[in-house]
């Protein structure tokens, strides 16, 4: 709803126009990754992809008509946004993973913060832009016409009918969801448990309740036309990822269903036979757990529950690290038993195998540069 109120108001438009005019063709995934970076920071993968649907949709469609010799404009475009939102998730705070984990190991949210920075950087460029310059021109991905169309109106259909809104308007509303879900990650850091403004914090700040925030803002600022038409607008807007809905909810369930049957009790299990680095471990152990539960949040807390009383009795372990491996760990292959993996096959309008080369691939590079990057790091001094 929001992406189609953006579209039909032609804010996104604007912003496509925008970013396109001030970027030449190799500088676009870099920018696109850029805008991800700070979208990511607060959201979800899943809802930073969705706000972003409607800005790729537009940027990759005007590069399409420009027959660059890019391959499908949409993978082109499309990589480096799922790799920044991928990192972000996964490394930094105030993300429920990362957080988890610190909280399970008693470390520095601060600390936590920075690795999480410096190794998310490396990873969003090598699994965003440049590996997206690589698969782009071996892929024909073109999501379906109803989802372009949902997002990018033909230029004409709606600027013979009104003037487009403001960018500044429409970055707020396009905006307001990750502002209200960084308002909160804020002040679960800053305020006091009693506190009042943390309650309200929380409130707007819950993803589902932003999201709504996000469209009835956009609507009352934005004015895409008459009640009758908004209407339709939004209706329309739902039809079109119904299908969508229904796979990510059976993705879901798949992940329920092995989460029940206890696999990731087993896999614990099987860890305490290896006798490796704690960072590697927390690492594996992670990255076992995810794979086979289709949840990043399952392989978190088990590795970081397991590994508490190892990192607490091990003199040298360099914790707010091992709280950033094990949050890398979490985002290798993801898979069919995610529903990130099927968010992203039926808005690009993919095939198994060709989501496989994205989404699985992409969060693949960004577990095992962010796992180098921790190892790295662990070369250095700690920080206080």
């Amino acid at each position: 709803m929001l992406g189609k109120t953006l579209a039909d108001s032609g804010v996104t438009n604007s912003i496509a126009d925008a970013i396109v005019a001030r970027s030449s063709r190799r500088a676009l995934p870099w920018v696109m990754s850029g805008v991800a970076f700070v979208i990511g920071i607060p959201m979800f993968f899943e809802v930073g992809l969705v706000v972003m649907l409607p800005l790729i949709f537009s940027v990759a469609r005007k590069l399409e008509a420009e027959r660059t010799g890019t391959g499908s404009a949409y993978i082109y475009i499309g990589v480096p946004v799922i790799a920044a939102l991928a990192a972000m998730h996964g490394m930094v705070p105030p993300h429920p993973g990362p957080l988890t984990a610190i909280a399970t190991l008693k470390t520095s949210v601060g600390a936590t913060m920075i690795y999480g920075f410096a190794a998310a950087i490396p990873a969003i460029i090598l699994a965003g832009p440049v590996y997206g310059a690589f698969i782009a021109p071996r892929m024909t991905v073109r999501p379906e016409d109803s989802l372009i169309a949902q997002f990018t109106p033909v230029g004409g259909e709606r600027s013979n009918r009104r003037k487009p809104a403001g960018v500044a308007l429409g970055l707020l509303a396009a905006l307001l969801p990750a502002l209200l879900m960084l308002f909160n990650s804020l002040g679960e850091l800053v305020l006091g448990k009693d506190s009042g403004l943390l309650h309200v914090a929380a409130f707007v700040g819950n993803p589902i309740m932003a999201v709504l925030l996000g469209v009835v803002v956009a609507l009352l600022v934005l004015r895409p036309g008459q009640a009758e038409e908004v209407r339709h607008s939004l209706s329309d807007s739902v039809k079109a990822v119904a299908n969508v809905l229904l796979i990510i909810a059976g993705g879901g369930a798949f992940q329920q269903v092995l989460t029940d049957a206890h696999v990731g009790n087993a896999i614990l299990h099987m860890s305490h036979q290896l006798a490796l680095s704690p960072l590697i471990l927390g690492w594996l152990i992670a990255m076992l757990l995810s794979v086979s539960t289709g949840s990043a949040t399952v392989g978190i807390v088990g590795a970081a529950g397991l590994l508490a009383p190892l990192s607490g009795a091990a003199a040298g372990v360099n914790q707010p690290l091992l709280a950033l491996s094990i949050g890398c760990g979490s985002l290798f292959f993801n898979y069919a038993n995610h529903a990130g993996f099927w968010l992203v096959k039926e808005s690009f309008g993919m095939s198994m195998g060709e989501a496989t080369k994205t989404i699985s691939i992409i969060q693949s590079i960004v577990a095992l540069v962010g796992l180098g990057m921790v190892l790295l790091l662990d070369l250095l001094p700690p920080l206080a």
